[in-house]
């Protein structure tokens, strides 16, 4: 029987710990020929983190994702940023359509990320091969938690992990009280 926990069930969390992921080979690694280094991500933080940040939002939100749907999410948007590279405008959507829909979010929350960048600082300053590098990252990142089980949420979980905000923000930022 499969029971479908949310990300934060005790039970759910225990086995988490106790998980044995399948071994990961950097050489296998997915698009190598794309050279993500720490010094690349440090240069991209406020990038990496939105979105990061976005990923994790929107899989959490959206009900039944499982890691295989941003998986399939990251490889059309890593398709797509490919080809931007060689001049042709050509997205690569995921036929699946949950994936399809969290492609969409995703590529949205990318366009008003530039836009904002656009309006803050006068001219664009990520460029393509900057969100190709950091998809690329994510996708790896994905590989490496992946659990191997159909309906598994090890990466969804991290990234939860990693980029909700901490206890308490949400309620701070949203008070009408003046603290001086």
């Amino acid at each position: 029987m499969t029971v479908a926990c949310p990300l934060d069930c005790e039970y759910l969390q225990d086995a988490r710990r106790h998980d044995k992921p399948a071994p990961f080979d950097p050489a296998t690694a997915p698009n190598r020929d794309i050279t993500v280094t720490e010094r690349f991500l440090a240069e991209q933080e406020e990038l990496l983190v939105f979105l990061g940040q976005r990923l994790a939002a929107v899989a959490v939100e959206t009900a039944g994702v499982v890691d295989s749907d941003v998986r399939d999410v990251l490889d059309a948007l890593i398709r797509t940023y490919r080809t931007l590279q060689s001049g042709v405008y050509y997205e690569t959507r995921p036929e699946n359509a949950l994936a399809n829909r969290l492609f969409g979010i995703l590529q949205e929350s990318i366009t008003a990320f530039r836009r904002t960048e656009q309006e803050r600082a006068g001219l664009p300053k990520t460029r393509d091969t900057d969100i190709l590098g950091v998809l690329v990252f994510f996708d790896r990142l994905a590989v490496e938690r992946n659990n191997t089980r159909v309906r598994g949420r090890a990466f969804i979980d991290l990234m939860r992990s990693f980029y909700s905000p901490a206890p308490g923000a949400a309620d701070a930022a949203n008070s009408r009280l003046v603290v001086p």
